[in-house]
């Protein structure tokens, strides 16, 4: 039997769980003082307090570090790769610690994976972070041949991975002979296409895509830059804006979906109505969009993430694009799991992917 510790940072907290193969027998969410969080100008500055904190936590529940055959730590924004599990190396932490696409909470998973994994003498791995990429050449055209606006592979690779293995598995084919549609619905949303086991294009809400719930999606270009040139503004506002304070929220004022549902229907508020149609509306279009990139050849759309556990919604976005394809709804989201399993096949073979 293997233990396998698996840590997941968030912006003000931490989740961590153990799991003994593949039956989960621990998890716990640590919280974290967000002025504590925000001393810090570099996320991986907080490292040494949050091993603190995790160190204290599974001692609390009995374990030691020494009892873990892997730790596995949720992926960041490093270079981009391939799906597929990976052991932390010096490339790694290197890149954590010098990001090349910024900071975040999840690079903060691979590099206390591997402090406390060297102290233990085990392996420390990731799966499937967010810069994993598969684009097909044509996938990696924007509308502009000029540094920095190649379109590029940011999704909630974790998830989707794991979602379109067990859509396949419903449909009782292996996931590399499958054309899938799949839609992460959740704060953030992505929407990509599958092909034969590949993420050959996707729509990120960080870019791209549907509005989130507060991030703005596809923006109007020149919009964009008359409020990048407003008076006053700098760069970081302008950040803000569209990744804090755009979407669902720029409209509602909340950033809770279940508030836009329950208001929608409960209450017939009408501006929540159409905020609940317009972001359905979108994803739909992106759907389609992805449906074109396979020649609409799909065998099915896929929902998941947390807005997939409301039939409504779903319903709403498959009122658009039902003919395409048959349509599973797997809603939330198993990332520990995922991570988990991911670590396991690789102490199972002993092959894993080298991060270069």
């Amino acid at each position: 039997m293997k233990k396998i510790l698996v840590i997941n940072p968030g912006a003000t907290s931490t989740k961590i769980c153990v799991f003994e193969d593949e039956n989960e027998v621990m998890r716990v969410g640590i919280d974290h003082d967000a002025a504590e969080i925000a001393k810090y100008p570099k996320t991986v500055l907080q490292a040494p307090f949050r091993k603190e904190a995790i160190l204290k936590a599974i001692e609390e529940e009995g374990y030691k570090i020494e009892d873990f055959d892997a730790i596995c730590g949720r992926g960041g924004l490093f270079k981009h790769i391939p799906s597929g599990t990976y052991k932390v190396n010096d490339a790694v932490i290197r890149d954590i610690e010098n990001p090349p696409y910024g900071e975040h909470a999840a690079n903060l998973g691979a590099y206390i994976s591997k402090e406390l994994a060297d102290a233990a003498g085990i392996p420390a791995f990731f799966v499937d972070p967010v810069c994993v990429d598969e684009f097909e050449p044509l996938a990696r055209y924007s509308g502009l041949n000029y540094p920095g606006f190649e379109r590029q592979s940011f999704f909630h690779a974790l998830n989707h991975k794991s979602v379109a293995r067990k859509a396949a598995a419903q449909l009782g084919k292996p996931y590399e002979e499958l054309n899938l549609i799949v839609c992460h619905l959740g704060g953030g949303v992505s929407v990509a296409a599958h092909k034969k086991g590949r993420v050959v294009d996707v729509n990120n809400v960080k870019d791209d895509g549907a509005m989130g719930m507060d991030r703005g999606g596809s923006l109007p270009a020149n919009a964009l830059v008359n409020l990048c040139f407003k008076e006053g503004m700098t760069k970081a506002d302008v950040k803000r804006i569209i990744g804090q304070e755009a979407g669902i929220y720029s409209y509602t004022g909340t950033k809770d979906f279940r508030d836009v549902e329950n208001a929608a229907f409960d209450d017939g508020d009408e501006k929540m109505m159409m905020a609940f149609k317009a972001i359905a509306y979108q994803l739909a279009k992106d759907v389609g969009q992805m449906a074109a990139v396979l020649r609409f050849n799909v065998d099915a759309i896929v929902y998941t993430g947390g807005m997939a556990y409301s039939e409504r919604f779903c319903d709403e976005i498959s009122s658009y694009v039902e003919k395409i394809a048959p349509i599973l709804r797997l809603p939330g989201e198993e990332e520990m799991r995922s991570l988990a399993e991911g670590a396991l096949r690789a102490l199972e073979t002993g092959k894993w992917e080298t991060y270069e």
